[in-house]
C-alpha cells in the first residue's frame, strides 16, 4: 500500500510580511501532479492546514482547490486539525466530504474517527486511525478522568482506550510534539511550541504500524523510522535552510511484520531559499555572484551593524535579480541589544507563548519564566489560537488557566 504523508501546510500564511499564497498554490499544483502520475493509495494530512483558526478567504479556496483535485482522482485523504486550525472549521460537511473519499478528524473525541481498507493489496486489511491536535484538559473531559496531567499519559490513555486489532496493520495521524527518550524535537523554526512543552514518548505510539506526525516543521523520524514528521512543504523561515530538502514523505506499507519503505520525493519550490550570515564583505560577494532570479533572500551580517546605506545597497542588489528580500539583521555584539524597524518582521514570526515570556522576563527584571510558568504560558497560548478571534472572552477559559497555574504548581 502506497501512501503520501504530508502536514503543516499552513495555508494562508505570511513570512516576512510577505504572503506564502501564491507559493502555496504552486506547491499544490506540484503535488496533485504527483499523484495522478504515482496514483498513491491513500494521502495523510497530519494538521495544521490553515495558518490561523480563521483562515482568509483565499486560503479556504486553497484548500477547496487541493482536496477537490484529489478527490477527482478518487484518492482517499485523511485529515486531522492542528493546533492552528479550528477543528470545528476545519471538519464542516465532513459527513458529505466523507462520500468523496475526504476524511476529516477536527476534535478529539473517546473513539478515534478511523477508517478500515479491507484489502488494499493483497496483505490484509489496514485501518487509519486520527487524532487531531489535543491537550490533557480535552482528553479527562472525554474519557471523564481528571488524573491525565501530562501529555504523555493523556495522550497513551486515550491510545489505551481504542479497540485495535494489533494483528493487523494500523496506521496513526497525530499532531503532537512526539520526542525520543525526552530530547527537544529538531525543529524547523517557525513552530509555534517551544522545548519540553507536550512532549509525548514515541512508544506511546507502539500499536501502530506508522505513526504519520504533524507539528514539528522538519522532516525526520522519531526514535524509530515509523514514526515520523512529514515536515512542511516550503521553507516557512530562514532557518529552515539549512534542511536538505522539502517534499513529500513516500511510505510503502508492506505485510504485517514486513519493513516499512519510507522514500522523500521532493518538490521544488516556485521559489528557492537563501540564508547568508556571514560578515559584510563575503555577503557583497556572494550575493552579487548569484545567477539566478526570483529568490526570497535572509541576510545576518556577523561584523557590523545594518546601517542605511549597506540595508540600502543590498535591497538594490537582491531586487535587480528579481529576487524579495526577507529579513536583514545584525549579531554584532556591540549592537546586539539594538532594536530596528528591519526587525519587526522578525518579531511577528514569534511564537505567542515566546512573546509572553518576553513580557514576562520584561516586567520581572530580566528573569525568565521557569519551566511551571512557561507551561501555563503555553496552555494560553494553544486557548488563544484555537478560539474564534471574533468572539467574546469565555469565562471559562479564565477559570482553565487558573487552574492548569495551581496543577503545574506556578506561584506567579
Amino acid at each position: 500500500m502506497k501512501i503520501y504523508h504530508i502536514a503543516d501546510l499552513h495555508f494562508g500564511k505570511s513570512i516576512y510580511g510577505l504572503s506564502m499564497l501564491q507559493d502555496q498554490r504552486y506547491w499544490s499544483e506540484q503535488f496533485l501532479e504527483l499523484c495522478k502520475n504515482n496514483r498513491p493509495d491513500a494521502v495523510l494530512i497530519a494538521g495544521d492546514v490553515y495558518d490561523r483558526s480563521a483562515p482568509s478567504g483565499d486560503a479556504v479556496e486553497l484548500l477547496d482547490y487541493f482536496l477537490t483535485g484529489l478527490a477527482e482522482m478518487e484518492i482517499p485523504v485523511f485529515l486531522v486539525a492542528g493546533n492552528h486550525d479550528s477543528g470545528q472549521r476545519l471538519a464542516f460537511a465532513k459527513t458529505l466530504l466523507e462520500k468523496e473519499y475526504v476524511h476529516i478528524s477536527g476534535t478529539v473525541a473517546r473513539e478515534l474517527a478511523h477508517y478500515t481498507f479491507e484489502d488494499p493489496d493483497g496483505n490484509g486489511p489496514v485501518t487509519v486511525w486520527m487524532l487531531p491536535y489535543t491537550y490533557p484538559e480535552q482528553i479527562s473531559v472525554v474519557l471523564d478522568n481528571q488524573d491525565l496531567h501530562t501529555y504523555n499519559d493523556a495522550i497513551g490513555e486515550l491510545i489505551k482506550n481504542q479497540d485495535i486489532n494489533t494483528a493487523q496493520r494500523n496506521i496513526i495521524l497525530s499532531h503532537q510534539n512526539v520526542t525520543a527518550n525526552g530530547e527537544d524535537a529538531e525543529m524547523g523554526g517557525s513552530e509555534t511550541m517551544v522545548g519540553t512543552v507536550g512532549q509525548i514518548d514515541y512508544g506511546t505510539y507502539n500499536d501502530f504500524d506508522y505513526v504519520a506526525l504533524g507539528h514539528i516543521h522538519s522532516a525526520y523520524p522519531v526514535g524509530r523510522k515509523e514514526v515520523r514528521f512529514a515536515g512542511t512543504p516550503l521553507c516557512y523561515h530562514l532557518k529552515e535552510t539549512r534542511q536538505k530538502e522539502k517534499g513529500v514523505t513516500e511510505v510503502i506499507l508492506n505485510a504485517k511484520g514486513e519493513e516499512v519503505q519510507i522514500n522523500m520525493i521532493p518538490i521544488k519550490p516556485l521559489h528557492r531559499m537563501r540564508y547568508f550570515v556571514d560578515t559584510k564583505e563575503n555577503v557583497y560577494r556572494d550575493i552579487e555572484a548569484i545567477t539566478e532570479r526570483e529568490e526570497y533572500i535572509g541576510i545576518v551580517l556577523t561584523d557590523e551593524r545594518v546601517k542605511p546605506e549597506i540595508y540600502n545597497y543590498l535591497k538594490q542588489l537582491i531586487e535587480s535579480k528579481g529576487s524579495v528580500l526577507l529579513e536583514i539583521l545584525s549579531t554584532y555584539t556591540k549592537y546586539s541589544n539594538d532594536v530596528s524597524a528591519i526587525d519587526v518582521d522578525t518579531v511577528k514570526e514569534k511564537p505567542l507563548e515566546d512573546l509572553f515570556a518576553d513580557l514576562y522576563t520584561d516586567r520581572r527584571g530580566g528573569k525568565t519564566p521557569a519551566d511551571d510558568v512557561y507551561d501555563v504560558l503555553k496552555y494560553v497560548s494553544e486557548l488563544v489560537n484555537n478560539r474564534d478571534p471574533h468572539a467574546p472572552i469565555d469565562a471559562k477559559d479564565v477559570t482553565r488557566i487558573v487552574n492548569k497555574a495551581k496543577t503545574t504548581g506556578g506561584n506567579e
